[in-house]
């Protein structure tokens, strides 16, 4: 299913409120994606991973910044989604595409 193409304005109503939080306080870009990249990891969202750390990087993040948001997570998250995510975040950085 394609949201945008099915229902627009769910997708339209989704995107604004995305932006709303984005607005609602004082970070920037870069570091709200670097947040937004460890929530998706504590979420084991291959496809938000992927998502995010691309965002992350389009927002000015270089690949140790997404590597160490990753690794920041283990101690939270466990070991085993913390490789998970570093895994993903690594699929990003060498261009793979995201299976979702």
């Amino acid at each position: 299913m394609r949201l945008k193409q099915d229902y627009p304005k769910v997708a339209e109503a989704y995107e604004r409120f995305g932006e709303a939080c984005f607005d609602a306080g004082p970070l920037d870009r870069k570091t709200a994606e670097l947040v937004k990249l460890a929530c998706a990891m504590g979420a084991g969202s291959e496809g938000a991973v992927h998502s995010h750390a691309r965002r992350a990087l389009q927002a000015g993040a270089k690949p140790d910044e997404l590597r160490h948001a990753a690794i920041l997570g283990f101690t939270t998250i466990g070991f085993p989604n913390g490789m998970a995510g570093l895994t993903w975040v690594e699929d990003v950085l060498k261009g793979k595409r995201s299976r979702r």
